[in-house]
C-alpha cells in the first residue's frame, strides 16, 4: 500500500504526539480500563509484553518524564507485535509507514483490546 504525504499540519501532530511525555498518556489508559472494570495490573502487563519493561522500568518511565520517543526508544519490542493488526482511530496498524508511530498504534491496540474485555492470553498473541 502507499499512503500520500503527510500535510504539514499532519506532520506536526505526529512531532507533538512523539514529543508527549509517557507520564501524561499512562494515566489515561489506566483511566480507560478501569472504567472497563480491567486492573492497572493488566495494563502492566499488556504494556510489558509490548516493550520488555518490567513494573520498575514503567515506573522510571513514568518518574523521569520521557517522551514517547525516548519511551519506545529504550524499548525492545515484542517480536509477535507484527500478529497485531486492526484498526485504530480508523488506521489500520499494519498499514502506519513510520516506526515509532506503529509502535504507539500497537500500544494503543492492545489497550483498546484489554478495554473490550479480550482475555489478556488472546491479547498477548
Amino acid at each position: 500500500m502507499t499512503t500520500a504525504p503527510l500535510s504539514s499540519r499532519q506532520e506536526a501532530n505526529m512531532q507533538r504526539l512523539f514529543a508527549m511525555p509517557f507520564a501524561d498518556l499512562y494515566p489515561l489508559y489506566v483511566t480507560k480500563i478501569t472504567k472497563k472494570n480491567r486492573t492497572e495490573t493488566e495494563l502492566r502487563s499488556v504494556i510489558s509484553w509490548l516493550t520488555g519493561f518490567d513494573d520498575r522500568e514503567i515506573d522510571s518511565c513514568i518518574s523521569s518524564g520521557q517522551s514517547l520517543t525516548e519511551f519506545f526508544a529504550g524499548a525492545h519490542l515484542n517480536p509477535q507485535v507484527v500478529l497485531i493488526t486492526g484498526s485504530v482511530c480508523g488506521v489500520k496498524v499494519q498499514e502506519v509507514a513510520n516506526p515509532l508511530m506503529r509502535s504507539i498504534r500497537y500500544m494503543d491496540k492492545l489497550v483498546d483490546e484489554l478495554a473490550q474485555g479480550h482475555d489478556l492470553s488472546k491479547i498477548l498473541r
